[in-house]
Formats: structure tokens, C-alpha cells, sequence
């Protein structure tokens, strides 16, 4: 079965360069999202095999809407120009398959769709697989550190910028789970909120 690509981008020139690129590959565009509140409804209705998306869509951000997206419904390759790592470390707690920046080569970007559709592992050299890693690797606790391992996994994701949900789905554990060991973490250092959280985190170079 060939791929079927929903492409998610609010630049006519940017799409119309995605579907000669599907179509050189023999690849099928089911369909066109330009805005963020579309795509769910998109994915459900078109049923593609993936989805290629910007991380924001005439303003809004689509990185939040694909929360909603079930695993088995689609694989996600983000193909954006705005690569913060924040950006980045959302995208790979959402399960994305693959994070491209704009600036890529075509070949990049058709390795990715490839793969994704094909259901083949991202290659270990990707940005998306070493930012994961890295977020869910378990750090060495030092003998005056406060923290459990896994409440230095859950500040690490906190201080890259991620939600309470994005935490949770990186981490296989509930929203709930994840308020507690923020809560916790901000008791165990003394600090006001998640910013102060994440600057004590900087200053030990856990992230």
C-alpha cells in the first residue's frame, strides 16, 4: 500500500513543494491542512498513513492538537522552521517519528516519510531520537541532590518547556502522576514555580 500524506502547512509554496516531492516517490497526497484546528478532523476523515505538519499553523499551535491523535491513527513528521529545542523535545514526547527542519535536504524529508510510513525505526543519528533519549535517560544522582531519578526525568522535561500531558506521554505515566512529582520537586528545592525549577536545573547541568 502506497503512503498517503495529509500535509499540514499554512504556505501554498511549502505544500505545492511537499506534494511533487510525494508524488516523484509514488507516494498519494489525500489531503491539505492549513490551520491547526483542522487536522484531527482531517486524520479522521482522510485516514492518512502520515501526517507532515508545521509546529504552528497561522499562529496557533499544531504541536498541542496532536495530543488528541492516537497512536495507531497516523505516524508524524515535523517539518518546521522553528527549531527551538523546546520545539524539538515536544514534538519527540508526542511520538513523532521524525522532527526536519526547513532547511533539510528533499531527501531528508522523503527518508522520513518513507520510514514513517513503513513503520521503520528513526535512525539513531536523528535530532528527534537524541533529544528523547537524552530526556528519558536517568541522570546520576549526586549526594546533595534532593531529587529521585525519576523526579530529575520529570524536571529535565519541565525545564525544556513541556506541559504536565507532553511530560506524562514521554514518560508513560498520568497527568496526575506527573503534578505530584512537580509539586514535589518544587518543594524538595525551595522554589516558587517551574521557572525557578528550571533555572536550579541549568545551574547543575541537568538539561
Amino acid at each position: 500500500m502506497p503512503a498517503k500524506i495529509l500535509i499540514a502547512d499554512d504556505h501554498p509554496i511549502v505544500r505545492e513543494g511537499i506534494l511533487k516531492l510525494v508524488l516523484s516517490a509514488g507516494m498519494e497526497v489525500v489531503g491539505y491542512v492549513d490551520s491547526a484546528s483542522k487536522i484531527v478532523e482531517s486524520i479522521g476523515n482522510l485516514k492518512p498513513t502520515v501526517l507532515v505538519t508545521e509546529v504552528r499553523l497561522g499562529g496557533h499551535d499544531a504541536l498541542r492538537t496532536l495530543e488528541s491523535i492516537g497512536d495507531h491513527e497516523c505516524s508524524v513528521v515535523v517539518f518546521s522552521s522553528y527549531t527551538n529545542p523546546t520545539n524539538i523535545a515536544r514534538a519527540a514526547s508526542l511520538g513523532c517519528h521524525e522532527f526536519i527542519v526547513k532547511t533539510s535536504s528533499t531527501e531528508d524529508l522523503l527518508s522520513a516519510m518513507k520510514s514513517a510510513h513503513s513503520g521503520a525505526p528513526t535512525p539513531e543519528s536523528s535530532l528527534l531520537v537524541r533529544t528523547r533519549t537524552r530526556m528519558r535517560n536517568s541522570l546520576p544522582i549526586e549526594n546533595s541532590s534532593p531529587l529521585t531519578n525519576r523526579e530529575t526525568q520529570v524536571l529535565r522535561h519541565v525545564s525544556m518547556g513541556l506541559s504536565n500531558r507532553e511530560v506524562g506521554k514521554s514518560l508513560g505515566i498520568s497527568v496526575e502522576t506527573v503534578k505530584e512529582h512537580v509539586q514535589n520537586i518544587l518543594r524538595k528545592l525551595d522554589v516558587n514555580d517551574r521557572t525557578q525549577a528550571a533555572v536550579w536545573a541549568v545551574k547543575k547541568s541537568y538539561i
